[in-house]
């Protein structure tokens, strides 16, 4: 399978509680929310349109939580991305959890990169992970993801933590395809091509 990231990231790189003020509150993070204003219907179609391409997701143990909390809860069968979230293989990559509720779930603790790169080597389309940025973190610096999908509200959210840390791995990115929404969400595709190039400007 294809290790698919898609993160919503603010125009200064946040990640952090897009979902709402309550979503992540860790290190005293007070902005959550600050993607919502900017959903359009044309940007739903697109996100479950990818959903409909993953045969398993993969989260961290915090997005996990939220998730298990409120998707099994959401039953409408017009919703489209219901079936899909509800159905679909959930692997929660975490060393505290000792169960997971939201069938079917199987946790992975320990060596979580070597698990995941398991999970990579069977057949299949795409193992998605969504949000899970420390996750995500983890595995683009372990060269595990294979195509990074931003999407990128209009807001410079001011604080928070960033998709990209200050201090992380250098990596080598391909754009494949852009596109944009009516509300002015901006959807980059990259391919990962291992680590970043550098170069001298000639003058």
């Amino acid at each position: 399978m294809k290790l698919v990231l898609t993160e919503f990231v603010s125009l200064d790189g946040v990640s952090q509680g897009p979902g709402s003020p309550d979503e992540d509150t860790s290190d005293g993070f007070s902005r959550g929310g600050w993607f919502v204003p900017h959903l359009d219907e044309a940007f739903i179609g697109i996100a479950a349109g990818w959903l409909d391409q993953a045969d398993a997701l993969l989260f961290g143990s915090r997005t996990y939580r939220n998730f298990a909390r409120d998707w099994p809860n959401i039953t409408d069968p017009n919703d489209p991305f219901t079936a899909n979230m509800n159905g679909l293989p959930k692997y929660v990559a975490s060393q505290s959890l000792t169960e997971a509720s939201w069938n079917p779930s199987t946790i992975l603790s320990g060596d979580v990169v070597a698990q995941v790169a398991e999970l990579k080597a069977q057949p299949g389309r795409e193992l998605q992970i969504h949000g899970s940025a420390r996750l995500a973190q983890s595995l683009l610096a372990a060269g595990l993801v294979d195509l990074v999908r931003l999407v990128v509200a209009p807001v410079v959210v001011g604080s928070g933590r960033r998709l990209f840390p200050l201090e992380g791995p250098n990596l080598g990115l391909q754009l494949t395809s852009t596109e944009h929404t009516p509300a002015g969400l901006v959807i980059q595709s990259y391919q990962t091509t291992g680590d970043a190039e550098y170069g001298i400007y000639p003058g």
